[in-house]
């Protein structure tokens, strides 16, 4: 899969992962720098899925790249498609929980956290993800 395996008129379709990375009943979010895109809006943890990784491979990659975080029990659990001004993306949700013992670092967040399903209720999401949160939690 690559930045622009379908198309959408004349946006590219970008092909991302994001975990929905549990410890008992909250949820790790990381919060986007601002001056990114989407700077400032909380999101799940992940990225694009690189040319021939699955869905599952590209997320424990970007796991460790972002967070430094080895996570287990990785299971594809929605995906939705969401158009914004610029390009579209194809956004799978894996479900997964952090390896025993291991705690995320944010490397390339404003911030992490550990929120339950009510206290995102409040948060200021990702376009995307925002769309995905009464299919998960709902």
């Amino acid at each position: 899969m690559t930045d622009e395996v379908k198309s959408d008129g004349d946006k590219r379709v970008v092909e991302v992962v994001g975990g929905i990375i549990r410890r008992g009943g909250k949820y790790l979010l990381g919060k986007r720098p601002v001056g990114k895109s989407q700077g400032g809006h909380w999101e799940f943890i992940g990225g694009k899925i690189e040319p021939g990784e699955t869905p599952e491979q590209a997320l424990a990659r970007e796991c460790r790249e972002e967070i430094a975080l080895d996570i287990v029990n990785e299971k594809v659990r929605t995906a939705v498609t969401h158009a914004y001004p610029d390009r579209t993306i194809h956004l799978t949700l894996i479900d997964c929980e952090p390896a025993p013992g291991a705690e995320p670092t944010a490397l390339e967040h404003d911030d992490l956290g550990w929120f339950t399903p009510e206290e995102m209720a409040s948060l200021d999401f990702c376009p995307a993800d925002a769309e995905l949160l009464p299919v998960l939690f709902g």
